[in-house]
């Protein structure tokens, strides 16, 4: 995943939610959401953060990248 903060902007549209209403949850400035957006690392607590609000495992993913299940 080269870009943490394109995967939780997929994630976060796909649930037809906006940069507006993850900026209430989290609470934070909208401008900042779009600063999340651009990333390609990012604080574990803010991911958890992202987990619970989005219901959505990106440690998962990340795990799941770097250690891929042999087949």
């Amino acid at each position: 995943m080269d870009k943490i903060g394109e995967r939780i902007k997929e994630v976060l549209f796909a649930q037809n939610h906006t940069a507006k209403w993850l900026a209430e949850q989290i609470p934070c400035e909208r401008t900042n959401v779009y600063d999340i957006f651009k990333r390609t690392d990012i604080n574990v607590n803010l991911l958890k953060q992202l987990c619970v609000i989005l219901n959505h495992d990106f440690f998962k993913e990340l795990s799941e990248e770097i250690f891929p299940e042999k087949e």
